[in-house]
């Protein structure tokens, strides 16, 4: 970030005519500067911020800087997104993520123990390893048909190509 000074009054008892192009560079206008503003904040959220600057070393002006482009950054980046569907899609994916840590320990033991026991009994003239890698190749490959049906489902879905259009 580069930090200017801008002068705003003229000190007295300084020349009016013009510097020479060498002897001073040029200021920057006062709208490209910093502005001073003023804001009451909780003082937890000060002690935070000091923090803050403190680990990243740097002064507490800088890390509110800092900290209002990232909140402003957020903000414009959920411009349009309701708050309550937010809230919707965080506990669908905590929902999702809930049944996920259920179903896969299971799937993925009883994937295990299949390919070990038909591996074993001499059913199959593969190792338990190729017969366990063939098992999950097959499973991945139903899954993403799955999710491909799934996501063809959905109502109003965002890659639904020309033929999800008009249902």
């Amino acid at each position: 970030m580069d930090l200017r000074r801008v002068e705003t009054k003229e000190k007295k008892g300084r020349s009016r005519r013009s510097p020479s192009p060498t002897s001073r560079p040029e200021l920057p206008l006062a709208e490209d500067s910093l502005q001073w503003v003023t804001a009451r904040i909780p003082p937890a959220l000060v002690r935070e911020i000091e923090g803050h600057a403190k680990r990243a070393g740097t002064t507490r002006s800088d890390a509110i800087r800092e900290c209002l482009a990232v909140g402003m950054e957020t903000i414009r980046g959920r411009e349009g997104v309701p708050g309550g569907r937010v809230e919707e899609l965080l506990g669908a994916i905590e929902s999702v993520r809930v049944a996920v840590e259920l179903l896969g320990p299971p799937t993925l033991g009883t994937q295990r123990l299949l390919a070990h026991w038909a591996a074993r009994d001499g059913g199959v003239k593969v190792s338990e390893d190729e017969l366990l890698a063939e098992v999950r190749t097959v499973g991945a490959d139903e899954w993403e048909q799955a999710v491909a049906e799934a996501e063809r489902d959905l109502p109003g879905s965002s890659n639904a190509g020309p033929e999800g259009e008009g249902r």
